[in-house]
């Protein structure tokens, strides 16, 4: 008996960890999401990269050491030319001679040093900055990943509301079709009665074949914006309700330190004014200090691996001092060409701030017609509920017709339709000013 208990509770345990790991609340899809979308997960990479890049402009003012090694096997020796008279002959004559042997090898070692170079120091300053646009691009990445997530999540619950709709009303009709029926084969309505609510019925069931289409594609999507599987299954655990639409208050202005995108332009900016830093730094001297240690020798037999026999050391320090002269004006050319970049990218931070002013006031609009609409169409699904039990109850009492039964329930599917379509508008409008006066920050 232990036994089967243990066993049954073991099951129970495992269907209720599985039911938790497939049940998302909003906040939990959004933080799914940003850990497994492929944008978030390669925008992360992208700041991984930067680190790696600041590296190895790090690498550039350190010591460079590099080891060398060659070996020679001379198919034919050189020749040289000297004077005849060297040995004995005529002056004016030239007699040819060999000078080395068949075989030479070298070992060594180069170091250099960069003492001084404007533009090395303006990138270490850019490093910085670079590593922090990676970081603010991430920024924006999760933030639309997240406003997609809570559109689609939210297209989700509604495609939800709608089937519970749908199925509360394909009950009711399927009842008031059972009674009209009774009351059809027992004479006290005509065989019309009964087949304007058939039609009612047969139309709900249409209808809710097209909405389930809706909440499979709605599933689908939302399983896309999360990079959630799409073979596994998902449940919702939010509710759409009054409360997912509570008032916000209306921001006057765009809060541009919070837009994402006005942190990556403007971190762009710093760097392009960098940038126009560096290629001025390229008219002031830079300096590198070198040196170079290596063994030679060089043999007619194959035998350098003869410890007795003796390699001759070669050895070199200095330094390089390169002072710019003339250079045809090309680095003028690019001075200008990175200050004329830096004014693109200040024309447009101008026009994304002007962008912001009027995304904010369209969302700021769409908010505030949507609200006013939504009270308005909630009004009228309330009254169409009322219409429709009103209707119901004067046919059950004999002073009413079908037709207008027929009528109420019609006129109430598309309150109930105008009622949803309008709540999603305004969540997403809502979602919409977030975004655009900067509220929204992950």
């Amino acid at each position: 008996m232990k036994k089967i208990l243990s066993l049954w509770l073991l099951f129970s345990l495992t269907g209720y960890s599985q039911a938790q790991e497939n049940t998302f609340s909003l906040q939990q899809a959004i933080d799914y999401a940003l850990k497994n979308h492929t944008s978030v997960l390669n925008a992360q990479l992208d700041e991984d990269i930067a680190r790696k890049k600041v590296n190895e402009i790090v690498g550039l003012g350190t010591p460079q050491i590099e080891g060398t090694a060659d070996f020679n096997y001379f198919l034919d020796i050189p020749v040289s030319f000297v004077p005849g008279e060297f040995f004995g002959g005529e002056p004016g004559t030239y007699a040819p001679v060999q000078f080395g042997q068949k075989y030479s090898a070298s070992a060594g070692v180069n170091i250099s040093q960069l003492l001084f170079d404007g533009s090395y120091l303006v990138g270490l300053q850019a490093t910085k900055t670079y590593q922090d646009l990676s970081r603010k691009q991430t920024k924006q990445t999760k933030t639309e990943t997240a406003v997609n997530v809570s559109k689609a999540y939210y297209g989700a619950l509604v495609s939800n509301a709608r089937m519970e709709i749908i199925d509360a009303n394909l009950n009711r009709v399927e009842k008031m079709l059972g009674e009209i029926k009774v009351l059809n084969q027992n004479g006290f309505v005509e065989k019309l009665d009964v087949d304007r609510m058939e039609l009612t019925y047969n139309n709900l069931l249409v209808e809710k074949e097209k909405v389930k289409r809706y909440q499979t594609i709605s599933y689908a999507l939302l399983k896309f914006q999360m990079s959630y599987p799409s073979t596994q299954p998902i449940e919702l655990s939010d509710k759409l309700e009054a409360a997912t639409i509570q008032e916000v208050s209306i921001p006057e202005s765009v809060n541009l330190a919070n837009r994402p995108e006005y942190q990556v332009m403007d971190v762009t900016k710093r760097l392009q004014e960098l940038d126009v830093k560096r290629y001025k730094m390229t008219f002031v001297p830079s300096l590198v200090a070198f040196g170079a240690f290596s063994f030679n020798n060089s043999r007619n037999e194959f035998d350098f691996l003869d410890t007795d026999l003796r390699w001759f050391p070669t050895s070199i320090i200095g330094a390089k001092l390169s002072v710019p002269l003339w250079d045809g004006m090309q680095k003028s050319a690019r001075v200008s060409q990175a200050k004329l970049n830096l004014k693109k990218v200040e024309n447009s931070i101008t026009l994304m701030k002007n962008g912001f002013e009027l995304e904010m006031e369209s969302a700021k609009t769409n908010y505030l017609n949507n609200t006013a609409s939504l009270a308005i169409v909630k009004k009228n699904r309330e009254l169409a509920l009322e219409i429709a039990r009103v209707s119901k109850v004067k046919y059950d009492n004999g002073i009413g017709s079908s037709l207008e039964v027929v009528d109420a329930e019609s006129s109430l599917r598309e309150a109930d339709a105008n009622y949803l379509n309008t709540l999603y508008e305004t969540i997403i409008a809502r979602i919409d000013l977030d975004k655009a006066s900067g509220n929204l920050n992950y």
